[in-house]
């Protein structure tokens, strides 16, 4: 089998090519496409590399050669947090996905799997978990929840214009790694703030009463999709590991947390980004605040899958990789940490979208 995975260099990509190509993983041929080339180490030096811009005006024509005679392409490229010197991530995330789409139909590809988020549900009542039949409408002013439910739509359109074609999309939450750890830094923490101090007193984390999120370990996510690619499974699956991470877990994660009213929270985050203190959007926390919690019983029950990591363990290997600066060998994981101050100019591209 040949699988072409674009945005192979990232959190899940890498992850996803320590499975393929392990000494437990199938026999297939990988092909990885990424916008820079990684260096050659593991996992990256067992797999074929083709660079490409997937947001760029001769994506489609390039992609397609490469798609061509693919078993299955796994689709996923996707600016989360990016700089405001990388593309504008509405170029990466949308014109992106369409030109991969696109692709994949002139190259005649007969299965393509997808990923999404947990973020492109609508918000749900509060204690509730949401099956995948729940409105991917997104959360307002939040521009990753929005593109991530644009692209939502993207898909259903493809299936309705390629029904040949066996989609999949999976909808994890928030996902972790020990690899990830300068890549989150650089999205999270001050350079003011060395990241050994993160989460320490007297740093302590600002939370909210009622703050609860999900997270799953970037190898389970590999795992699912593998699970879907040899099934040749259809439709949406929610990956999420247990517990739901509240100020109780954050403790235990090894955080020193302060509670305060979330907006004074945001405020205050607003604040900081617009001057360049900081690289955290507030439509970050907005998102937070308004996710909506998921339930996954469709991947246990249908693929087979359990995440082999608590919620909390992905959570304390995360933390304990931003504290130490721990990085991977692709350039999205080699990160060098903490963006350079830059007074009254942000760091990041935008989060807001309505």
């Amino acid at each position: 089998m040949r699988v072409v995975v674009t945005g192979a260099t990232g959190n899940i990509g890498t992850a996803l090519l320590r499975a393929l190509t392990g000494p437990a993983g199938p026999s297939w041929e990988v092909t990885g496409v990424a916008r820079r080339e990684p260096r050659s180490a593991p996992p990256y030096d067992r797999v074929s590399w083709e660079r490409c811009d997937i947001g760029g005006q001769s994506a489609v024509d390039r992609l397609s050669g490469v798609f061509r005679g693919a078993d299955v392409v796994i689709h996923l490229a996707w600016a989360i947090h990016p700089s405001t010197m990388d593309p504008d991530m509405r170029r990466t995330n949308l014109a992106g996905t369409g030109n991969v789409l696109r692709a994949v139909a002139a190259a005649g590809v007969r299965q393509l799997v997808c990923t999404s988020s947990v973020a492109a549900y609508s918000p749900a009542p509060e204690g509730n978990r949401v099956p995948e039949t729940w409105p991917t409408t997104g959360v307002a002013g939040s521009a990753y929840s929005r593109q991530k439910a644009a692209m939502e739509a993207m898909l259903d359109r493809f299936e309705a214009e390629h029904p040949a074609v066996v989609v999949a999309r999976i909808r994890p939450c928030a996902v972790l790694s020990e690899e990830a750890g300068t890549e989150l830094a650089s999205w999270m923490v001050s350079a003011l703030l060395p990241t050994v101090l993160a989460g320490r007193p007297p740093f302590p984390m600002p939370v909210w009463p009622g703050l609860r999120v999900q997270a799953v370990h970037a190898r389970d996510v590999a795992d699912a999709i593998l699970r879907i690619v040899q099934a040749r499974s259809r439709g949406a699956f929610n990956l999420a590991a247990e517990p739901v991470i509240r100020r109780p877990e954050l403790a235990g994660a090894g955080l020193a947390t302060i509670t305060l009213p979330y907006r004074a929270i945001e405020y205050a985050a607003g604040l900081a980004w617009r001057a360049g203190l900081q690289p955290l959007h507030p439509g970050w926390l907005r998102l937070a605040g308004r996710a909506a919690l998921v339930d996954s019983a469709r991947a246990r029950e249908q693929l087979g899958w359990a995440p082999g990591t608590s919620a909390t363990a992905a959570l304390r290997e995360a933390v304990e990789a931003i504290r130490q600066a721990r990085a991977g060998a692709s350039p999205p994981l080699a990160s060098p940490g903490p963006d350079t101050i830059r007074i009254g100019r942000p760091s990041r591209q935008s989060q807001y979208e309505p």
